[in-house]
């Protein structure tokens, strides 16, 4: 069993290992956090302790609070010291969009993960934005964050625009610095812009995003497997882009605002700016 363990690089400890599915208990409190998160994301560990205990009941320690947020993917929205300091691995990029006038689709993309609680575990969600009409070019799910999911959504947006944004925004996720998604940008000859660490504003349309297709989809219907999942989204995107009426684009809908170019920065309903959010 050693010299099979060994030829395969298995370590022998996991060859008789029975998969456990996931605490039913820390599936609920993933999801309460997630709910406060949209609520609050300024919050961190020793508050949202007593958050917890105080509006649901929950009794947890901080140790096991901090591991479930890194589950799913939460950190708190705070001022770090050194934070312009890149890791050794993946470079990152300025930001690239303060004070520029968004006058046209195809101008900018952005994109970003969000965690999804299920009956039975998790998902995360990847959609790509086009920053001028708001519409959701492409997204994908999967169980697992990886760079993969990333591309997909970006895959899946290039098919179906036909079209190559001139500046990509993103934030600084590992998923968004890896080689293989900086690579297929540089390919595509995008301009990359990454938000400040801990600067949800700078891609804050996005960020609006999440918070409607998880209040007004996922909470409500908490599909229990992917495929069902993946259809309550399509039903819910579809709506999003081709049927609700946005305020801040002169009531037109992102499919129309993103199908009709405007000729010059006065035809457009309002500059696409953070602080037009």
């Amino acid at each position: 069993m050693r010299r099979q363990c060994e030829l395969l690089g298995v370590a022998r400890s996991t060859v008789g290992y029975q998969a456990v599915p996931e605490d039913p208990e820390d599936i609920r409190i993933k999801r309460l956090l997630d709910e406060i998160y949209m609520i609050d994301p300024c919050l961190g560990s020793r508050r949202l302790v007593t958050v917890l205990n105080r509006d649901h009941g929950v009794t947890i320690n901080r140790k096991r609070l901090q591991r479930l947020r890194r589950e799913i993917g939460h950190e708190a929205i705070w001022c770090k010291p050194r934070t312009s300091i890149p890791d050794h691995g993946h470079r990152k990029y300025p930001y690239l969009l303060r004070n520029l006038p968004i006058a046209r689709p195809d101008h900018v993309w952005c994109a970003d993960i969000t965690y999804v609680p299920m009956p039975g575990g998790h998902a995360y969600l990847c959609a790509v934005m086009d920053w001028y009409s708001r519409k959701v070019l492409g997204w994908a799910v999967s169980n697992t964050m990886e760079t993969g999911l990333c591309l997909e959504a970006l895959e899946n947006a290039l098919a179906t625009t036909g079209q190559v944004p001139e500046i990509f925004n993103t934030d600084q996720g590992c998923q968004f610095t890896s080689a293989e998604w900086t690579g297929r940008l540089s390919d595509l000859g995008v301009k990359i812009s990454m938000d400040g660490r801990g600067r949800w504003m700078d891609n804050v349309f996005i960020e609006r995003l999440w918070r409607s297709v998880k209040y007004e989809e996922i909470y409500l219907f908490e599909h229990s497997t992917l495929p069902a999942l993946r259809l309550g989204l399509a039903k819910w995107i579809g709506r999003y882009n081709d049927w609700r009426p946005h305020e801040t684009l002169g009531n037109l809908t992102p499919a129309v605002v993103y199908q009709t170019a405007p000729q010059s920065p006065q035809d457009t309903p309002e500059a696409a700016t953070p602080e037009a959010a």
